[in-house]
């Protein structure tokens, strides 16, 4: 399993190695903010809700952020 799959299963969520290739194809080629359509069709391809991919993308991004020294939520300003 991916580094990124280990972190998802912290939150509670598991996913096949499959799924989790198809969610990081898309995160770093397709967008890492995923318009609703797209993410319609993400979660049709990876066999799940549009809610758990949902929830998949606001996790990697924060952890995304997070590797780059960012703030962890899109927004977030620390003086």
């Amino acid at each position: 399993m991916s580094a990124s799959g280990n972190a998802m299963a912290m939150f509670g969520m598991h996913l096949a190695d499959d799924q989790i290739k198809v969610l990081e194809e898309n995160f770093t080629k397709v967008s890492k903010h995923p318009d609703e359509t797209t993410l319609m069709l993400i979660a049709a391809e990876c066999g799940l809700s549009e809610e758990e991919t949902a929830k998949w993308f606001r996790m990697r991004n924060a952890q995304w952020r997070k590797a780059e020294g960012l703030p962890a939520e899109l927004g977030s300003v620390k003086d």
